[in-house]
């Protein structure tokens, strides 16, 4: 995807020195009283946590807190009421099996879901819609002064004028006509108005931004210049915006000083402004193929703070000198000016560090020690961090290529090469220390925080790989590096796929938070998200700490001024807003990429390819394909030769009579038989 960098503008002050969320039912009140409400009541009354709504198609749910230590609530369908996906709810707590928790909807505190994507029905007299998500158990009744010239199956998008209420129905008006379902264009507006994302920003924001922009030359004043030095930048060949830079030196004793400088988007992005209060409502990029909803208008994001080559930009920089051991043996930070010497992608690095090819490294020839001196200290870092236990997975990405008429050209299966390894190695050697920096300094930090899986989830896994013949323990306090080893013994393997897919199922979810739980995953007792402050608001709050910290240390026999102090109640109240928007980035990046699969595929029904089943469900199995990194189902409908039920093991459907088996890892040929593009669904057909 192209690396690149919501919601009209909104009233709402920043909080001091970090910035506030600009919506009128300010999430910081509703984040106080989560956070006061998830504990156990101490009174004999049932305990009841407040938290976002997660519901499932089979219309169960789950209520998460946003808080990584606090356990989800599993909400049956019969207790989930009125409440809609995303909503914000107060439900009971009710102990269940082990340590799993149940409960029932008690009121509705914040209603999330402000328009709805669906298909428009005249029946008779009467007009409705029937939303796309199937998570949206109830029809949309459309007034006649409401239904903005729609006709009947159009596709058109609602804004919610009543919620459902008991006996109540949910009443809309249509703002929006997209066209017929099933074709792409509304298909693609039906994913993006399904998330509740926004394209366009308000005028006051863009105008701000254009307005910062022209005062760079005003902010270079009480910063280092690097700019003799040869930093460069190592991204995708499409990226548009570039937020990090790297340059490395070698120094006494064998070490390898490493300077990792990151666009200082703190300088243009202000607290208590319109572009802050938009840019924190959107919290993230939301990138497509071929297209990005930014965080910040492109006159930032792909202007002033893109680290463009042979331009001056303002910058933050983490200085980092590497051991031969890959151990930090020191560190700093300070606000630098760098200028870019090269702009580098992730293909060239391979063809020059691996495949030794003659024409690139001729090209770069005054580069080549720099290069080379790169990879020595990627490779010190990258064993350190294996060496401590970290998990490295391996898990495919399909990468979608779009042609120059924005039509799919291909899908294959990203790489994943030394030139990513390198930067990804880099990126986690300055998150986290500057994670150690804030944390020593006591400046208060928004983390990145991984916790361990749960026994039950670990216990499950091992049957799983016990299964495939890798024997593992689970035991209490299972340290990653077990994990980590499980990963290695699964490479190369048919199921590796499957073990690395299962493991990360496994694994808890990544969040923001404003105490240090560490990161399970990478090993790291300390982790922030310091890097990418163009497309991610919480590494706009790390180097808004950051500086505040520095400048303290300036004025040693100074207090700080009022509006450089920071609350951890305000910074949780960041952290649950950033993770809630991440988590649905992620789903609508995911639901895109299904539909141009979906798209692409189309055009290949009644052909015939070669492929590898890559897992297996009681439903029938998925089968990957050779050609293309395309995956879609073999349902077990369509194999009318036998009844299958899935195995113990849970790695093969056999057939009840002839044990006929279909396993992880098998080749099989199979016939695209029919493409559901508005449920993003790929049916095969065994050949």
């Amino acid at each position: 995807m192209t690396k690149q960098s919501k919601k009209s503008s909104r009233r709402g002050s920043g909080a001091r020195g970090l910035g506030r969320s600009p919506q009128k039912r300010r999430p910081g009140k509703q984040a106080r009283q989560q956070k006061q409400e998830a504990a156990p009541a101490k009174s004999k009354k049932t305990p009841t946590m407040i938290g976002e709504l997660r519901l499932h198609r089979d219309g169960y749910g789950f209520v998460t807190s946003g808080q990584p230590d606090q356990a989800d609530v599993f909400i049956p369908a019969r207790y989930v009421g009125d409440a809609l996906h995303t909503d914000v709810v107060e439900a009971s707590i009710i102990p269940s099996r082990g340590e799993k928790f149940e409960g029932r909807i008690l009121r509705i505190v914040e209603r999330r879901v402000l328009t709805l994507m669906g298909r428009f029905e005249r029946l008779g007299r009467v007009c409705q819609v029937v939303a796309d998500d199937r998570r949206v158990r109830h029809r949309i009744t459309i007034p006649d002064d409401a239904l903005g010239g729609a006709h009947h199956n159009d596709n058109v998008i609602v804004r919610i004028r009543e919620y459902p209420q008991e006996d109540n129905p949910m009443i809309g008006e249509v703002v929006t006509v997209l066209g017929r379902r099933g074709e792409e264009a509304t298909e693609k507006a039906a994913v993006i108005a399904r998330h509740q994302l926004e394209r366009a920003f308000p005028k006051r924001v863009e105008h701000e931004a254009r307005e910062v922009s022209e005062h760079m030359d005003d902010m270079r004043k009480g910063r280092e210049d690097l700019t003799h030095i040869p930093f460069v930048t190592i991204d995708g060949e499409t990226a548009k915006d570039f937020d990090d830079a790297v340059a490395v030196e070698r120094i006494q004793n064998d070490h390898i000083r490493l300077r990792v400088s990151i666009a200082d988007v703190s300088a243009f992005v202000r607290p208590q402004t319109v572009l802050d209060a938009e840019a924190y409502a959107r919290a993230t990029s939301v990138y497509f193929p071929g297209d990005c909803l930014p965080m910040l208008p492109e006159v930032l994001s792909n202007g002033v703070c893109s680290l463009k080559p042979d331009e001056d930009r303002l910058t933050l920089t983490a200085e980092l000198d590497i051991a031969p051991d890959g151990e930090v043996r020191r560190s700093r930070f300070y606000r630098s000016i760098i200028r870019s010497h090269a702009r580098m992608t992730y293909t060239a690095m391979k063809r020059i560090l691996v495949e030794k090819d003659a024409a690139q490294r001729r090209a770069y020839a005054d580069r080549l020690d720099d290069f080379e001196l790169m990879q020595d200290c990627f490779e010190r870092l990258r064993r350190s961090r294996l060496k401590r236990g970290s998990i490295d997975f391996d898990l495919p990405e399909p990468e979608i290529v779009i042609d120059m008429q924005g039509e799919i050209e291909d899908i294959v299966r990203a790489e994943r090469h030394i030139g990513h390894m390198m930067i990804e190695e880099f990126m986690i050697a300055a998150n986290e220390a500057v994670a150690r920096f804030l944390t020593k300094s006591g400046a208060g930090c928004l983390y990145r925080v991984h916790d361990s899986p749960s026994e039950e989830k670990i216990s499950a896994f091992a049957t799983l790989v016990h299964n495939v013949g890798i024997r593992f323990r689970p035991r209490a306090d299972l340290p990653p590096g077990d994990l980590a080893d499980v990963v290695r013994r699964a490479h190369g393997r048919p199921e590796e796929r499957l073990i690395n897919h299962m493991l990360l199922r496994s694994m808890s979810q990544a969040v923001y938070s404003a105490e240090n739980g560490g990161h399970y995953g990478l090993a790291s007792t300390c982790y922030c998200h310091f890097t990418s402050p163009i497309r991610r608001y919480p590494d706009l709050i790390v180097h808004r700490l950051l500086i505040q910290r520095l400048a303290q240390k300036g004025r040693k026999h100074t207090r700080p001024r009022d509006h450089e102090t920071t609350r951890p109640r305000e910074l949780e109240e960041m952290a649950i807003h950033c993770s809630r928007r991440e988590r649905i980035a992620v789903e609508a990046e995911r639901e895109m990429a299904k539909l141009y699969a979906a798209k692409f595929i189309q055009g290949h029904i009644g052909d015939e390819f070669d492929g590898i089943i890559s897992h297996v469900t009681k439903f029938g199995f998925f089968v990957e394909l050779i050609d293309y990194f395309v995956e879609g189902l073999v349902h077990i409908s369509s194999l009318d030769d036998d009844q299958y039920q899935l195995s113990d093991n849970g790695l093969e459907l056999v057939g009840r009579r002839s044990k006929r088996r279909y396993r992880v890892g098998e080749s099989v040929r199979i016939e695209v038989e029919e493409v559901d593009m508005p449920n993003r669904e790929i049916l095969f057909l065994l050949v």
